[in-house]
C-alpha cells in the first residue's frame, strides 16, 4: 500500500467540515456577485435569468441549514431526507454528505451513504474531502478491500501526503480495529522513510493497547519533528500505571537521549513525585544557552512550583537560578528570577544557596528597584532564619539600601528570633524606640517570659487585637485569659516554663509547667492549677508515646480537680482526641459523651459533637 504523505503535527481536531452560513443562509462560496449595469429587453431577461440562477444556487445552502437545525433537534429522519435531497440536486455537496455521515448511523441506515459518496467522489476525483468521506464509509461498512482501493488511489495522486493513511487509520481506530490501524500507519511510515511519521497516532494506539513503553518511544520520536507537542506527550504519558512508570523513565533517559526526550522524561519524573531525579535527567537538556532552553527551564520551574515538597521546592529553585543565567536581559528578568530562586531555596531549607543567589542580586547595580529591594530584604531574612542573628543585626545597622519599611519589619523579625533563642535582653534592646503595636506585643511576651505577669497583661492590652496576624492575636488572647486568672504580679517559674516551651524544648517545658501549676495553687480536688496542667497536657500530647501517657494522666487530673471551670471540659476534649490518635475510639467516644452530658453549656461542646461524629465514623477524616 502507499501510506500517507507530507508532514502533520497530529490528528486533526475534527474530520467534519463545519457548516458555515451567512445571515442569508448562503454558504461562503455562494455569495452573490454584483452584475454590471445592463439595458434593454435582452438585458432585463439577463438580469431575471441571473437572479433565478442565484436563487437556485441558494436553495441547497438553505436546505443544509434547515437540515442542520433538524439534526440539532434530534430529528434525524427529517434531516436525512433534506441532506439526500440536496445531494440529488448537487452530488458533490460536502456539508450534505457530512450531515448524512452523522445522522444515518443512529438510524441504522449507513448503507444509504455509500452510493451518494461514490457518486460524489466520481464527480470530483481530486477533492480530498470527498475521498475521505468515501474511505470512512467503506471502513464503517466493513469493506476493507474497497477502503484499501480508495486509499491507494488517493495516495497515488498525492505521493507525499500523509492524509490518506492518517484518514484510513483514524477510521479504523473509530471502529476499534486498532491493530489494523497500526499496520496502516507503520506501512505508511516505511513508505515515507521518516522514522517519526505518524508518531503521535501510533503513540495513542500503543496507549490504547496498554503498551506504555511503545507509546513513550513513539512520543519521543514524534517530538523531533513536532517539539510543540511536548506538553501533550507529557500529559498523555503521565497517566501510565504506576507499575509501568519506571520502565518508561529508563527508556526515555537511557544513554544520551536528545534534549526533547530528556525534557519529556524530566517532566514525567517530576509529576510522578521524583523531583531530584527529574532535575538530574532534565538539566543536561538546557546546558547550552538558547531561548528554547530558557523557555524549557521556566516551564519546568512552574511545574515544580505546583508541588509542595521540599525536594520540589529545591528543584524549582535550581531551575530558576539556571533560568536567570540564561535570561536575555541581564538586569531585569535575571534579577527577578534569582530573587524567586532564592525564595524557593529558603522554602526548601537551603539557606546557604539562597544567600548566595541573593548576594548576586544585591551586588547587581542594574537590577530593577523591586528586585534589588527584595534581594536586600531576603538576605537579612535568610540570615535570621538561619540563626545568624548577629550578622543580621549588622546588616540592619549598615545596609543603607534597605527601605525604612523593610528595616522596621526586619527588626521585629530579629526580635522574635532572639526571643526564641532565649536572648531576652538583646531582643528588648532591638525594640528600643519602636512604639508600634507589633513592638508592644513582643515586649509583652518578653515581660511574660521574665515572669512579670501584670506588665505582660498591660502590654498585650496596649497592643490590641490587630498586632501581627490572626494566629498571633489568638495566642495573645489565650494568654491574657490565663494571666487574668493568675493572682500574682510576678511569677518567674511560669515565665521560665513558657520560655522553655517557645524555645522548642517541649519535654522540659512540660515538667516546668507541672511545677508551676503546683506552685501557683490547687484545684478543688487538691491538684495543681488546672489551666496550666491543661497546657502541659497539650504539649505532652504532641510528643512520643511515653509523654502521651503523661498527657493522659494530666488530662485525667484536670477533669478530676478542676470542678465546673472551663479547663475540665477542654481537658476531656483533648483527652478524647489523644485516645483517637492512639487508636482507642471506644474510649474516646465515652469521654466525648461524658463531656457533652456533664458540661452542656461549655464552649467546647459543638467541637465535641463534631469529634464524636468523627469517632463514630459519621464524618470521614480529611
Amino acid at each position: 500500500m502507499s501510506p500517507g504523505r507530507g508532514e502533520s503535527a497530529g490528528k486533526p481536531a475534527t474530520r467534519q467540515v463545519p457548516l458555515k452560513r451567512d445571515s442569508a443562509g448562503l454558504p461562503a462560496h455562494a455569495e452573490p456577485r454584483l452584475q454590471p449595469p445592463v439595458r434593454g429587453a435582452g438585458a432585463c431577461l439577463l438580469v431575471v435569468a441571473t437572479t433565478a440562477l442565484l436563487f437556485v444556487r441558494a436553495l441547497p445552502a438553505q436546505a443544509i441549514g434547515q437540515g442542520f437545525e433538524l439534526e440539532r433537534a434530534g430529528q434525524y429522519e427529517q434531516a436525512a431526507a433534506i441532506y439526500l435531497a440536496a445531494l440529488r440536486a448537487e452530488p458533490t455537496n460536502l456539508p450534505a454528505l457530512l450531515g448524512l455521515e452523522r445522522v444515518l448511523p443512529p438510524l441504522s441506515r449507513l448503507g444509504e451513504l455509500l452510493p451518494v459518496a461514490q457518486r460524489a467522489a466520481a464527480a470530483s476525483p481530486a477533492n480530498t474531502a470527498l475521498r475521505g468521506v468515501l474511505l470512512r464509509t467503506y471502513v464503517a461498512l466493513n469493506e476493507p478491500d474497497s477502503a484499501r482501493a480508495v486509499a491507494l488511489r488517493w495516495a497515488a495522486a498525492a505521493p507525499r501526503d500523509e492524509a490518506p493513511d492518517r484518514e484510513w487509520a483514524m477510521a479504523l481506530e473509530d471502529t476499534h480495529r486498532h491493530a489494523a490501524a497500526r499496520d496502516v500507519l507503520l506501512a505508511g511510515r516505511r513508505a515515507l522513510g521518516r522514522p517519526g511519521a505518524f508518531g503521535i497516532e501510533l503513540a495513542e494506539l500503543s496507549r490504547l493497547s496498554g503498551d506504555w513503553e511503545g507509546a513513550a518511544r513513539e512520543w519521543a520520536g514524534a517530538l523531533e519533528d513536532a517539539p510543540v507537542q511536548l506538553p501533550n506527550a507529557a500529559s498523555a504519558l503521565a497517566e501510565a500505571p504506576e507499575e509501568q512508570r519506571e520502565r518508561i523513565a529508563r527508556l526515555l533517559s537511557a544513554g544520551t537521549p536528545p534534549p526533547l526526550t530528556r525534557r519529556l522524561a524530566g517532566e514525567l519524573l517530576l509529576g510522578w513525585g521524583q523531583p531530584l531525579r527529574a532535575w538530574g535527567v532534565f538539566e543536561p537538556s538546557v546546558a547550552a544557552p538558547s531561548a528554547d532552553a530558557a523557555f524549557a527551564l521556566r516551564r519546568f520551574a512552574d511545574l515544580a512550583g505546583t508541588r509542595s515538597t521540599p525536594d520540589a521546592r529545591r528543584v524549582r529553585a535550581l531551575a530558576l537560578a539556571r533560568y536567570a543565567d540564561l535570561a536575555p536581559v541581564p538586569g531585569g528578568g535575571a534579577a527577578r528570577a534569582r530573587a524567586d530562586a532564592a525564595r524557593a531555596f529558603i522554602e526548601a531549607g537551603d539557606r546557604p544557596a539562597a544567600r548566595a543567589v541573593l548576594e548576586r542580586v544585591a551586588r547587581d547595580s542594574t537590577a530593577p528597584p523591586d528586585a534589588q529591594r527584595l534581594a536586600q530584604r531576603s538576605v537579612v531574612e535568610a540570615l535570621i532564619d538561619g540563626g545568624q542573628l548577629d550578622t543580621a543585626a549588622q546588616q540592619l545597622a549598615t545596609n543603607s539600601r534597605l527601605s525604612a519599611e523593610d528595616r522596621a519589619s526586619l527588626r521585629l523579625r530579629l526580635a522574635r528570633a532572639r526571643i526564641g533563642a532565649g536572648a531576652l535582653d538583646r531582643a528588648e534592646s532591638s525594640l528600643a524606640g519602636d512604639s508600634s503595636v507589633e513592638a508592644l506585643a513582643l515586649q509583652g511576651w518578653i515581660a511574660l517570659y521574665r515572669g512579670r505577669l501584670r506588665d505582660a497583661q498591660a502590654l498585650f492590652r496596649a497592643a490590641g487585637p490587630y498586632a501581627g496576624d490572626r494566629s498571633d492575636a489568638t495566642e495573645r488572647t489565650a494568654m491574657l485569659a490565663l494571666l487574668q486568672q493568675t493572682p500574682l504580679d510576678s511569677f518567674p517559674e511560669l515565665g521560665t516554663a513558657l520560655l522553655t516551651l517557645v524555645r522548642g524544648d517541649s519535654l522540659h517545658a512540660v515538667q516546668a509547667l507541672r511545677l508551676a501549676a503546683g506552685r501557683l495553687g490547687t484545684g478543688e480536688g487538691g491538684g495543681g492549677r488546672p489551666d496550666l496542667l491543661l497546657l502541659a497536657g497539650r504539649v505532652a500530647a504532641r510528643l512520643d508515646t511515653l509523654q502521651q501517657r503523661s498527657a493522659l494522666a494530666l488530662f485525667d487530673e484536670v477533669v478530676r480537680t478542676a470542678g465546673r471551670g472551663a479547663a475540665a471540659p477542654a481537658a476531656e476534649l483533648e483527652w478524647a482526641r489523644l485516645l483517637e490518635r492512639r487508636a482507642q475510639p471506644a474510649e474516646a467516644i465515652q469521654h466525648l459523651e461524658h463531656l457533652i452530658l456533664t458540661y452542656p453549656g461549655s464552649a467546647v461542646v459543638p467541637e465535641a459533637r463534631r469529634e464524636l461524629e468523627r469517632a463514630k465514623g459519621a464524618i470521614p477524616r480529611s
